[in-house]
């Protein structure tokens, strides 16, 4: 789908230096900037998308969802409804003396979510966790810890709940 200026204003759509692939649908009240999105993808409502955040082909990332600076999302992932990532193992809005905090004075910590995995609605991903191919997360768990291969994980903190045997 091509966008237009109108289409986009009309429907709260920001997109500033984002690459599209072709046939990405984009919902309503979405800010996107500095990233990349995949062929066939679908973005919902109310997403936010930051620079240097890679999104692969005939993904679907679900409405409320929050894609931080060094996020990868390889393709056919499914990413829930209202899924936070962090990039910051210790956030600060501000330095031991009091100044306010730039880029300068943190580092990111990338997330790898692998092909074919799906992450629940309301999960929590945190900095540094690559979750497996075809591993999923269950629904509001707070992922601390890499997810491997086939592996489904659920609960606060996330703990192995099922391994796929082939």
């Amino acid at each position: 789908m091509k966008y237009t200026a109108d289409y986009l204003t009309e429907n709260f759509i920001r997109l500033n230096n984002v690459t599209l692939g072709e046939d990405v649908k984009i919902y309503s009240f979405v800010n996107a900037y500095g990233c990349e999105i995949g062929d066939e993808s679908r973005i919902g409502a109310f997403v936010e998308i930051q620079k240097g955040v890679r999104i692969g082909r005939r993904c679907k990332i679900s409405s409320h969802s929050f894609l931080c600076e060094g996020v990868t999302v390889e393709d056919n992932v499914f990413i829930g409804h209202g899924v936070m990532f962090t990039n910051d193992k210790f956030p600060r809005a501000t330095n031991p003396d009091g100044s306010p905090q730039s880029e300068a004075d943190w580092s990111v910590i990338p997330i790898t979510v692998k092909k074919g995995a799906s992450i629940g609605s309301n999960a929590t991903i945190l900095a540094g966790v690559t979750i497996g191919e075809n591993a999923m997360v269950g629904a509001g768990a707070v992922v601390t810890k890499d997810v491997p291969d086939g592996t489904t994980v659920a609960g606060v903190p996330a703990r192995v709940a099922k391994t796929r045997t082939k």
